[in-house]
């Protein structure tokens, strides 16, 4: 089996979708800012690297080999640094980064982790505009991600990197049981805004490196609410 590179890998994202990785039989590449802080990662099948999202040589170099990529970097390094640190260009500067050294590197599907805040409400605004339901001192994060997205959608057919974002369509829920039967919406918030389990969120991310259903789109992901109960029901019983 190839290997996958997971830039983002120390995150909680980027863990699930790193045991979801090796379950299926990948290796990974788990791309982190200080290796010296993630040895818990380095297990069998996982190779930890250093490596920065927003440099184009730094991706192709971490990349080469891969059958896919999985983007689910955060601009801060841990829980201490506030949005007062926040480079509002990040995820721009990340997209141009990874179009030019993916290609570069020969890796043609590149998956990211989207933010709730830029789906579409019932009111065809997305969730940051309404300061009842998106808290109003996180806009400058969800500004910033939406800019990357726009960056993803100008490259258009312009690069050979065949990308999707797939995107929370709620809440994600760290201790929530894996489904493995989530579903892809499209921009908008889904009915009742279902919470998603990050163990679910990985288990959408390899399947679409693995069997591409979506192109240079970003779509909502999650899992109905009458299969998260009948899940959640088995658990407890257990």
């Amino acid at each position: 089996m190839s290997g996958i590179v997971v830039l983002g890998a120390g995150g909680r994202a980027g863990r699930a979708v790193t045991a979801e990785a090796l379950g299926r039989g990948y290796e990974v590449v788990a791309v982190v800012r200080d290796p010296a802080r993630y040895a818990d990662l380095a297990v069998e099948g996982v190779s930890v690297v250093r490596g920065d999202v927003t440099d184009a040589g730094s991706v192709r170099a971490v990349a080469g080999g891969a059958v896919g990529a999985v983007h689910a970097v955060s601009p801060f390094s841990g829980p201490e640094q506030g949005f007062g640190s926040l480079d509002p260009g990040f995820f721009v500067k990340a997209a141009d980064a990874l179009l030019e050294g993916l290609a570069a590197a020969g890796v043609r599907r590149l998956v990211a982790v989207g933010l709730f805040a830029d789906l579409l409400g019932a009111d065809g605004r997305p969730v940051m505009d309404d300061p009842s339901a998106f808290p109003p001192g996180i806009r400058p994060f969800a500004l910033a991600h939406t800019a990357g997205l726009r960056r993803l959608r100008e490259a258009g057919e312009s690069t050979s990197v065949d990308w999707v974002m797939l995107t929370p369509g709620g809440g994600l829920e760290q201790d929530a049981p894996r489904t493995g039967r989530h579903r892809l919406g499209d921009e908008r918030v889904p009915e009742g805004a279902p919470g998603l389990s990050y163990a679910d969120l990985a288990v959408a991310v390899l399947d679409e490196i693995g069997t591409p259903t979506r192109h240079r789109t970003r779509v909502s992901v999650f899992v109905p609410r009458g299969v998260r109960r009948t899940e959640e029901r088995g658990a407890e019983e257990r």
